[in-house]
């Protein structure tokens, strides 16, 4: 599995001949865009931010859009949608948290989450997490204490912060890594990943730098 992070909340996850794009950023949106072709789109919220399926369009690859909550299975890609809560924007909106198991492994991607106060249900079904992208930024989700705080209380093996830098609070990574106790963690291009490299971490901390 090949993880690149592309700004805002879009990621690019590419296993095989598989691509899935994690909320893309649309080009109506003020933020750093990329294009490409992806099999599946995930889109946590209607938000020019993180709805841009348009930007994942590409020839003939047009993606399986899942934007709300539900049980979903694409081309081995096992996905389940639990409906949360987002105040991005200044107003509040609906948020998607996806569970989507690949390659064995268990990816948590929580979107613009802005609370740490979920149902019990959903608090429930977020366990045995492998890799959980976390929102970081404030400015309507997670600041970086509440993020680093929820986020361990998951328990992931890994943790990628995400929504910082060019949106939210421009110091949250600093601030994020500070509470983590890892400011010596260094940004990475990509992430390439096996299930058995995940093997005795405990909320380690990976740090991708935007591509887009």
């Amino acid at each position: 599995m090949v993880i690149t992070y592309l700004g805002t909340e879009f990621f690019k996850v590419q296993f095989g001949d598989i691509v899935v794009a994690l909320n893309p950023v649309s080009k109506a949106s003020k933020q750093p865009q990329s294009r490409f072709g992806a099999d599946v789109a995930l889109v946590s919220m209607n938000d020019n931010d993180m709805n841009g399926v348009e930007m994942v369009t590409h020839g003939d690859t047009k993606p399986f859009v899942i934007s709300g909550p539900g049980e979903y299975e694409v081309k081995g890609v096992a996905v389940r949608g639990l409906q949360s809560e987002s105040q991005y924007g200044g107003e509040k909106k609906l948020n998607t948290i996806y569970l989507v198991s690949l390659e064995g492994m268990n990816l948590c991607f929580l979107g613009g989450l802005s609370t740490k106060d979920l149902k019990n249900e959903t608090v429930e079904a977020l366990e045995d997490i492998d890799i959980l992208f976390m929102p970081i930024g404030g400015e309507g989700v997670l600041s970086p204490a509440d993020a680093y705080k929820f986020a361990v209380n998951l328990e992931p093996k890994l943790i990628i912060p995400m929504h910082y830098g060019n949106v939210g609070d421009k110091d949250a990574l600093k601030k994020f890594l500070k509470e983590a106790g890892e400011e010596g963690v260094k940004a990475e291009e990509k992430l390439t990943l096996k299930k058995k490299d995940l093997e005795g971490k405990e909320g380690d901390i990976a740090v991708l730098a935007p591509q887009a």
